[in-house]
């Protein structure tokens, strides 16, 4: 999930001027057919969806690619601009099954990968480590875009995906023609990481904490059990979210996967120092360590009821992105803001890709 420092950083910081917030977005839109600026783009309304219309992907997909391979949702034309929409954890594909749809109307060829460790996503190799540094998730979606021979795309996560696709932005711009980051700017920060936040901020934190012990590890490692405890983290985090049993078993069995708890705890392990990360990514983590800029188009989302989301609107990492930007909070709406709020997240894709 989100940075911890980036949120202890924000706290009591006031209002960023460039800041929206939005009501109303349960079933609509937050963007009316308008330009950014005078003689600019018209940006398209997406249509008002209720969240929960779609269940399932029309298409699913198998591709190896670097050292996995990946499973995907695929939705819209073949040769439409690409959305490449990357989910958190606990969370899967389905994060998305709303969104899709919406863009794949408008033109938009959609693509929705399972992360490393999650569904149908696979290691090609016994052998490889099953590591989950930042720069390693990542790189496999790079490969996946060569894999696919995508050369650019709108990229659009949340939480693991936010975090994913900031990398990609920062280290590898000429791949990104936009960003959609909720949350902002996670890149993580380990040396940072080593530092106490706020009570209050540890305290959301709780399965960090959780994983780093033998007992968090057991309960991983045991499928009943972690499929429990992550439903649990989606009542925390998304409290007015009423989800039902059959929306939660759908997402839960991408956490069947043989390598899921493996994945799940070396990465947030990884995140507070408790393990080293493969040496074949250590480049790629001094770049990051550094906190670079991000410089293409980038609209980010911060909902406001997700326990991880800083005051400020987005003032606290607002210094981070240098290109064309937006920012809009998004009321009454948890962690999960794709899977709640999916017009508003497919809007705000198009915003972006509008700039």
């Amino acid at each position: 999930m989100i940075n911890r420092r980036i949120f202890n950083k924000a706290v009591g910081l006031g209002t960023g001027a460039a800041a929206v917030s939005l009501t109303g977005l349960h079933t609509d839109a937050f963007a009316a057919t308008a330009p950014h600026g005078q003689g600019g783009p018209q940006v398209p309304t997406v249509p008002g969806i209720t969240p929960g219309t779609h269940t399932e992907f029309q298409r699913y997909k198998q591709v190896k690619a670097g050292v996995l391979d990946i499973g995907y949702a695929e939705a819209g034309p073949a040769h439409g601009p690409v959305v490449l929409c990357l989910h958190g954890w606990p969370y899967d594909i389905h994060s998305f099954v709303d969104v899709a749809p919406l863009l794949a109307d408008l033109g938009y060829r959609v693509i929705v990968p399972y992360l490393r460790g999650h569904g149908s996503t696979r290691f090609l190799s016994a052998r490889t480590p099953r590591t989950a540094e930042q720069s390693a998730i990542a790189l496999d979606i790079i490969a996946l875009m060569d894999a696919l021979k995508i050369d650019k795309a709108v990229l659009a996560g949340f939480d693991w995906g936010s975090r994913t696709a900031d990398i990609i932005a920062a280290l590898w711009p000429e791949r990104v023609k936009a960003l959609v980051s909720t949350s902002g700017y996670l890149i993580t920060n380990r040396k940072a990481q080593l530092e106490p936040a706020a009570a209050a901020v540890e305290h959301n934190w709780w399965y960090q904490w959780y994983f780093a012990t033998d007992r968090g590890k057991k309960a991983m490692e045991n499928e009943e059990e972690r499929i429990a405890l992550c439903r649990f983290v989606w009542t925390l985090v998304s409290p007015h979210w009423n989800f039902d049993d059959t929306t939660y078993a759908r997402t839960a069995e991408a956490f069947k996967n043989p390598d899921y708890a493996a994945v799940v705890l070396f990465n947030y392990r990884w995140r507070i120092g408790l393990v080293d990360g493969e040496a074949r990514y250590d480049r790629y983590e001094k770049q990051l360590a550094a906190q670079p800029p991000i410089h293409v188009p980038t609209v980010t989302l911060d909902a406001a009821l997700d326990p991880f989301t800083p005051p400020g609107d987005g003032s606290g990492y607002r210094e981070h992105f240098t290109g064309p930007y937006a920012h809009h909070t998004v009321p009454d709406i948890g962690h999960n803001l794709p899977q709640e709020a999916p017009g508003t997240f497919a809007q705000a894709v198009v915003e972006a890709d509008h700039f």
